[in-house]
C-alpha cells in the first residue's frame, strides 16, 4: 500500500482469534481485514457526523413540503402516517 505506515496493535488473545477465523472465512489477511475494518467504522462515523449535521439543519415543516411532492398514491398497507399527524394543509 503506497504511503502506509507501520503500526503496533495489541489485541487481547480472544479478540485475535476472531480476527483471524473471519479473516480466513473472507479469505483475506488478518492485516487486510483489520485495515477493511478500520475504514468501515471511519465511514460509518463519517456518515453519522454527516447526517447529524444535515438533521441540525432540517425543519418539521421542510419534511411536509417535501412529502407533499411525493405525490397522492395510497400508501402501502401499514405505510399510512399516524393520525395525529400535523395536517400542513388546513
Amino acid at each position: 500500500m503506497a504511503g502506509s505506515k507501520l503500526f503496533a496493535l495489541c489485541i487481547s488473545p480472544s479478540l485475535m482469534e476472531d480476527v483471524k477465523a473471519l479473516a480466513a472465512q473472507d479469505a483475506v489477511s488478518v492485516n487486510q481485514f483489520l485495515v477493511q475494518a478500520a475504514a468501515e467504522k471511519v465511514a460509518a462515523l463519517k456518515a453519522r457526523g454527516y447526517l447529524a449535521e444535515r438533521a441540525a439543519h432540517a425543519t418539521l415543516g421542510d419534511l411536509g413540503r417535501i412529502l407533499a411532492k411525493a405525490g397522492t398514491a395510497t400508501p402501502i398497507p401499514s405505510d399510512e402516517l399516524p393520525e395525529d399527524w400535523p395536517d400542513s394543509h388546513g
